[in-house]
C-alpha cells in the first residue's frame, strides 16, 4: 500500500502518478519539483521562460529537496514550504486561505475544502516558486484522544535487541477500540529494564524483562480519511499525517520546557488542544470543543453585528484583560441587516471578550488537573495557535493558572522568518519539522492509512526516542 486513502473501489494509483478526483490519476515525475525543471517536449529548452530571468534561473539551481506542511483549521488554511539547508530550516513559502467546510477541525463539506485547500497551495507555490505535490497533513479535532499504556515483555536473550522493543510496544499499543476509531501514534515515554526506570534507548542493555510505557493517540478513521481525501482531489499527494498537537509541540516548545514540564495549549477556531510534555515524552493530550470563534460568536451576538465585523473587532480592538481597555477609547461597530452603525468603547468590547476567554482557560486548567498534570508544569504554560494572537490573553492565563505562561511561536527558522513569527504558523511550521526529519532518516509510510503509522513507528524508535520531545 501507498498509504494513502482513497474511496472505496478507487483504482489505486500507478508508480509516479497522484490521486485526482473521480478515480483518475495524473502523471508526475516526483513529489515536488521546481517550475523551471517541468518535462518539455523535443526541441524545446527546459529553461525557465524569459520572463523569470535570473530569479528563475536561481530557483533552478537550487537542489534542496522541499517539504510542504498543510494545516487544514476551521478558519485557516495554512502551507508552509521549506527546505533543510546548511544554516538550517529556510521557509522558501507560505500560503493562507480562509477554511471553508470544516467545523471544529473536521470536514463537512468536501467540495468547499478541497477548494480552500486549492487556494492556500496556489499562493505557496507563487511565493516558493515550486509546484508542490505532496504534503504532510495536520489532522485536528476533538476525535483526537490520548492515552497513557503499559506494556512487558520477556527479553528472550538477556539483551535487549530491536526485536524486543518491537515486542513490548506492540504489547503496550494492544487496546480495544471501536470500529470507527484507530491509532494515529504510539509515542514512547520510558522503558523499563529489570525494574531500572527512565531508559530512553533500551537496545543493548542487559536484562530479562521489558517494559515500556507509552502515549497512544487515536482518532476517527472516517475524519482522517475525508482529510486525505479533500487532499487528493486537490492533486496533492499525503506523504504523512500528524496530530495538530503534536505538530505545535514540534514548533514551539524548547529542549529544556520539555524536560522539565510544560503544557502545551493550542487555541483554534473551534477547538483547543492541550499538551501536557514531562521528562521530554508526551504525558497527556487532550482537544477541547471550545476555541476562538466561541468569543467571536459572543461579540458577534452582544453587539448585533456580522460576524466579520466581530472578528474583526476582536482582532484589531479586543482585550481579554477588562481593566487594560480604554473608556475614552471608541470604536464604530457596524450594525445587522443595514443598520447604521454606532460608537462601543474598548471597555465595552473587553467586557464581552474576558468572561469568554477565562472560561476557555479554566476549561483548560480542568482538563490538567484531571489528567494528574498539574504538578508537571515547572517550566509554566505556552499559548499558541489562532486564539492566542488575542491581546491580553497570556496576562489573563498567568492570572488562571499561577505558573509562567509565554506566547509559543516558531523557533530556529531561516528565510521568512518574520511572516511565519506567529502563533498561527505553529502547526503548519511543526508539519514542514516532522516532514523533514522523516525525510532525513529516509523513512517511508508502510500499511493501510494513518494504520501504517505503526510499523512507521516501529522504523523509526530511534528518531522518536531522540528527536521527537
Amino acid at each position: 500500500m501507498d498509504g494513502v486513502r482513497r474511496a472505496p473501489g478507487a483504482p489505486a494509483p500507478g508508480p509516479g502518478d497522484v490521486e485526482r478526483a473521480g478515480g483518475r490519476a495524473r502523471r508526475h515525475l516526483s513529489p515536488l519539483r521546481w517550475r523551471g525543471d517541468r518535462p518539455h517536449a523535443a526541441g524545446q529548452s527546459g529553461r525557465p521562460p524569459p520572463d523569470q530571468g535570473l530569479k528563475g534561473m536561481a530557483r533552478m539551481r537550487k537542489r534542496n529537496p522541499l517539504v510542504v506542511g498543510l494545516d487544514v483549521g476551521t478558519y485557516k488554511i495554512g502551507v508552509i514550504v521549506a527546505e533543510l539547508t546548511e544554516s538550517g530550516v529556510e521557509i522558501t513559502g507560505i500560503g493562507t486561505a480562509v477554511s471553508r467546510g470544516l467545523k471544529k477541525g473536521v470536514v463537512v463539506n468536501i467540495d468547499a475544502t478541497v477548494e480552500s485547500i486549492r487556494r492556500a497551495v496556489d499562493e505557496a507555490e507563487l511565493m516558493a516558486g515550486c509546484e508542490i505535490r505532496s504534503v504532510t497533513a495536520g489532522v485536528a479535532g476533538c476525535h483526537l484522544k490520548g492515552v497513557n499504556m503499559h506494556g512487558v515483555v520477556a527479553v528472550k536473550s538477556r539483551e535487549v535487541g530491536p526485536g524486543d522493543v518491537e515486542r513490548v510496544i506492540d504489547t503496550a499499543r494492544a487496546i480495544p477500540l471501536p470500529a470507527d476509531r484507530e491509532v494515529l501514534h504510539v509515542l514512547p515515554q520510558e522503558f523499563i529494564v529489570d525494574d531500572q526506570d527512565g531508559i530512553k534507548e533500551p537496545v543493548g542493555m542487559a536484562g530479562v524483562r521489558l517494559e515500556a510505557r507509552v502515549h497512544i493517540v487515536t482518532g476517527s478513521i472516517s475524519t482522517g480519511q475525508n482529510l486525505v481525501k479533500c487532499c487528493n482531489r486537490a492533486g496533492l499527494h499525503v506523504r504523512d499525517v500528524l496530530g495538530g498537537p503534536l505538530a505545535a509541540a514540534e514548533a514551539v516548545l524548547t529542549p529544556e520546557e520539555r524536560e522539565l514540564g510544560v503544557a502545551l495549549v493550542d487555541l483554534g477556531a473551534g477547538t483547543t488542544s492541550v499538551s501536557v510534555v514531562h521528562a521530554g515524552a508526551l504525558r497527556h493530550t487532550a482537544v477541547l470543543p471550545v476555541g476562538g470563534g466561541h468569543v467571536t460568536n459572543d461579540l458577534a451576538a452582544a453587539l448585533r453585528t456580522p460576524f466579520g465585523e466581530a472578528e474583526r473587532l476582536k482582532q484589531r480592538h479586543g482585550s481579554a484583560v477588562v481593566q487594560t481597555a480604554s473608556v475614552e477609547q471608541t470604536i464604530e461597530v457596524a450594525g445587522l441587516g443595514g443598520r447604521s452603525p454606532y460608537l462601543l468603547s474598548r471597555r465595552a468590547l473587553a467586557d464581552v471578550i474576558e468572561p469568554r476567554a477565562e472560561e476557555m482557560l479554566l476549561l483548560v486548567k480542568r482538563e490538567i488537573e484531571r489528567a494528574g498534570c498539574d504538578g508537571l508544569l515547572t517550566s509554566g504554560v505556552v499559548l499558541t495557535g489562532g486564539g492566542a494572537t488575542l491581546a491580553g490573553l497570556t496576562e489573563l492565563a498567568d492570572h488562571v493558572f499561577h505558573v509562567p505562561v509565554r506566547l509559543g511561536v516558531p523557533l530556529h527558522l531561516t528565510g521568512l522568518v518574520d511572516a511565519v513569527a506567529s502563533p498561527m504558523y505553529s502547526t503548519a511550521v511543526g508539519l514542514v519539522l516532522h516532514g523533514l526529519r522523516q525525510q532525513s532518516s529516509g523513512a517511508a509510510r508502510s500499511g493501510d492509512g494513518v494504520r501504517g503509522q505503526i510499523g512507521v513507528v516501529r522504523q523509526r524508535m530511534v528518531e522518536w526516542l531522540r528527536e521527537f520531545f
